[in-house]
């Protein structure tokens, strides 16, 4: 996985996702938490951002600068104040209990390799405050359309006539509440996207973990 990937990707991937997929997640989030200091991680072009444009001081980070730069578009667009910062997920910017809060939409499934997956959840950890809370989410192993796929995939995005192949480890339900509580979270709540309708969360296509740093 590499950031000039990503940087190809983000023009396209502003349009397409403009608004975010976990809308109603985050608003119910902003509901629970009503005001504090909230952190982004992998915030691309800030989407997430928008159900907490009220009574919470907002900050970001992601490793591509051209995300960046959307982020920057938007949050003007929507009259955010956004601090951003070019960061890796697995060496935070920012000083031990800094947040209250923190949200990471899709971002740890691009994580290649154990120790660097543990240590960046280790490091959500470290800018916590103890009792803080955090929304992850990753994509699913067992979502139907890679059932018969390895558990590292790539995949395609396709611009400007090209195929680009974006890096994606894929989780099971409870490999990722194990790693979670490796860094020292309880798992407050361990469900499926909103959309997904179904009575067994297993084949949902997204994991959603709500998590609280132990004190």
């Amino acid at each position: 996985m590499t950031t000039n990937v990503f940087n190809q990707i983000a023009p396209g991937w502003y349009n397409f996702r403009h608004w975010s997929i976990f809308r109603n997640e985050l608003e119910a989030l902003a509901q629970r938490w009503q005001k504090g200091k909230l952190l982004n991680i992998g915030c691309a072009h800030g989407p997430d951002f928008l159900p907490f444009n009220q009574s919470f001081e907002l900050y970001g980070l992601d490793f591509s600068t051209e995300m960046l730069r959307f982020a920057r578009k938007y949050s003007q667009k929507f009259n955010l104040t956004v601090n951003l910062s070019v960061a890796d997920v697995s060496c935070l910017p920012y000083s031990d209990q800094t947040f209250d809060w923190a949200i990471s939409v899709a971002t740890y499934h691009h994580i290649k390799g154990k120790k660097e997956k543990q240590a960046a959840l280790d490091e959500l950890g470290r800018v916590l405050k103890p009792g803080g809370e955090a929304f992850i989410t990753v994509w699913n192993r067992w979502q139907p359309r890679f059932w018969f796929k390895p558990k590292e995939v790539a995949v395609p995005w396709r611009t400007k006539g090209k195929i680009l192949y974006r890096y994606y480890y894929l989780f099971s339900y409870s490999e990722l509440e194990k790693l979670v509580r490796r860094a020292g979270f309880k798992v407050l709540k361990s469900f499926p996207e909103s959309s997904y309708h179904y009575p067994l969360k297993t084949f949902s296509r997204n994991i959603c973990l709500l998590v609280r740093r132990s004190n």
